[in-house]
């Protein structure tokens, strides 16, 4: 499922930078990027006989999920269940998306610890978690969105909101297989930076951020990500809400495209290493992952 790959010559005019891009992950039938993987994730087990699965989101990796189990028994007659586990503070907004799916396949509750909850329901059981920050199978639906990206001409660097680290993990490691070195950059927030710690030594403003997708604070994939963020030259970055506005209002203003919060951490992180004295001579890219 290829999603767009759009230049934003005016953005990256008025960053005085070559070329830039929005890969318009938001635009993906199941709602993100998690699109990519999920589905792989989900096939995989249930080649090995898993009927049953369970998320911990309140977002992207929920709604991925709850599309395509959805999909799949619509269209295979199969007879797969998923349970959504939300915590107690999900937005109005997530929750109606979420709730759309709802059916006798399909649940949705409410936790105070949703994380903790799955690990509950899922040990010892038939339950399958689904958990791309633990779990390799999550890597493999990444392979076809840095192929795509690949495409994109004399392409030098690839800005990514991150949370748990996966996607960013998935696309280093792809681009090393084909020899091809570019850095990748993961954008955290100022209420969850595990793994852009790494890069950072300012003094930071701890604030609850308004992207709230970035949320994994174990960060198990954090020492593998910082391996191949250094082999590649590419960077760790936290933005401060103030800084996610900012970015909000330059893609609206110079591209013409209204970003979310958590879309829009890519360019506030890209906004805060150009202002560092970053450049590149070739393409750089923005993904724009979802709400």
């Amino acid at each position: 499922m290829i999603t767009r790959q759009e230049p934003v010559p005016e953005l990256a005019k008025a960053l005085e930078m070559i070329s830039l891009y929005y890969k318009r992950e938001d635009l993906h039938p199941y709602g993100s990027h998690k699109g990519r993987s999920l589905p792989i994730m989900i096939d995989t087990y249930i080649k090995d006989g898993v009927d049953h699965f369970a998320v911990s989101s309140s977002g992207n990796a929920a709604l991925a999920s709850a599309f395509y189990i959805e999909k799949l028994n619509k269209d295979k007659s199969l007879d797969i269940k998923l349970d959504i586990l939300v915590g107690q503070h999900i937005t109005t907004k997530k929750l109606r998306k979420l709730e759309q799916f709802k059916s006798e396949y399909i649940k949705i509750t409410s936790h105070d610890r949703p994380l903790q909850t799955l690990f509950a329901i899922t040990k010892d059981s038939t339950i399958k978690p689904l958990r791309q920050s633990n779990d390799d199978t999550a890597l493999l639906g990444y392979d076809a969105l840095a192929k795509e990206l690949l495409e994109i001409k004399d392409l030098q660097a690839v800005f990514i909101g991150t949370s748990s680290g996966t996607t960013a993990q998935a696309l280093a490691q792809y681009f090393k297989s084909q020899d091809k070195k570019i850095e990748i950059h993961i954008v955290q927030t100022s209420s969850c930076h595990h793994i852009s710690d790494n890069f950072v030594n300012d003094q930071l403003i701890e604030e609850q951020s308004i992207a709230d997708a970035i949320v994994d604070q174990t960060a198990l994939r954090k020492d593998i990500v910082f391996k191949l963020l250094k082999e590649n030259d590419g960077g760790g970055w936290i933005v401060s809400n103030e800084q996610i506005r900012a970015a909000q209002e330059l893609s609206k203003k110079h591209a013409k495209i209204d970003v979310s919060t958590n879309s829009a951490l890519s360019l506030a992180g890209l906004m805060q290493a150009v202002y560092t004295g970053k450049s590149w001579s070739g393409s750089v890219v923005c993904m724009i992952c979802g709400d």
